[in-house]
């Protein structure tokens, strides 16, 4: 099986999320790899070789180690079962009648990339175009 690169290292890690406890840089290590796997089998589904394109595009290639970076932190972030749920994303509370509730950042956990890297990626594009329904008597290319 052939080697690949992982588009970022715990060195980008510190420099653009945080340091990391000697647990979390354990766990880091196994999942950069598998992250930036996951990006290319995103590629491969639009039938781009992101490897090809990053050794051609240096702006790709930071523009992926950011993603992967963002990925592994909302990773990190995510509890393991005995830590908890993790963070909230949202959360309210009332007083009398006992009653808090929120939304959590990864409740399931598990890696999840957003549409957002993925267009930042350029994996998903925003389309446009338009469907005639009715005929046009002017046009004779939509007779309908």
């Amino acid at each position: 099986m052939e080697e690949r690169n992982s588009f970022a290292t715990i060195e980008d890690v510190v420099a653009l999320y945080r340091p990391l406890c000697p647990e979390e840089q354990e766990r880091a290590l196994a999942l950069l790899p598998i992250i930036s796997d996951r990006l290319r089998f995103e590629a491969r589904k639009v039938g781009r070789d992101l490897d090809e394109e990053m050794a051609a595009d240096g702006v790709l290639s930071s523009v992926a180690k950011s993603v992967t970076v963002d990925i592994l932190a909302r990773a990190l972030m995510t509890p393991t079962a005995a830590d908890g749920y993790g963070p909230m994303t949202q959360m309210s509370q009332a007083a009398g009648g006992y009653s808090v509730s929120g939304s959590f950042l990864n409740p399931g956990g598990g890696l999840f990339i957003k549409e957002a890297e993925l267009r930042a990626l350029g994996f998903k594009k925003q389309r446009y175009g338009v469907m005639e329904i009715y005929a046009d008597p002017r046009n004779p290319n939509n007779p309908l």
